[in-house]
């Protein structure tokens, strides 16, 4: 995988074509990875239209990723205290949904982490989570 530009990380198959690009979410503070076009082991995967800009990428439509997640969280700053007394956990619905929009992420009201509502410049690639 190389960078393509300061923002996205290009993914490549198996043939060494372009397939995906993934960036860093300040939101969930992971990578999201976003299909241009669709693998050739998996022809029928959704797909993003871009507008092929590095520096402002654009993706569209809408960018929609769920999970779930264990509330409260085991964290490695509070691994040795839940391994001593581990407390009660809950699995709850995880939601990221954002516009990507000339290099800016405009995250929209339903989802969970605490950038809801919110439009932020996507970060370097090389910016930890």
């Amino acid at each position: 995988m190389k960078l393509y530009g300061p923002k996205l990380r290009e993914i490549t198959d198996s043939l060494g074509d372009l397939i995906a690009f993934s960036l860093r979410c300040p939101g969930c503070r992971n990578l999201h990875v976003i299909y241009v076009q669709a693998p050739s082991h998996a022809p029928r995967r959704d797909t993003w239209g871009f507008n092929w800009r590095p520096d402002a990428p654009t993706f569209t439509p809408s960018l929609l990723m769920t999970s779930s997640r264990w509330e409260p969280p085991v964290t490695p700053e509070n691994l040795a205290a839940w391994r001593k007394a581990p407390w009660q956990q809950e699995q709850k619905p995880y939601i990221c949904h954002s516009f990507i929009t000339d290099g800016q992420i405009q995250f929209l009201d339903d989802c969970t982490h605490n950038l809801a509502g919110q439009t932020v410049d996507i970060p370097d690639m090389e910016t930890p989570c």
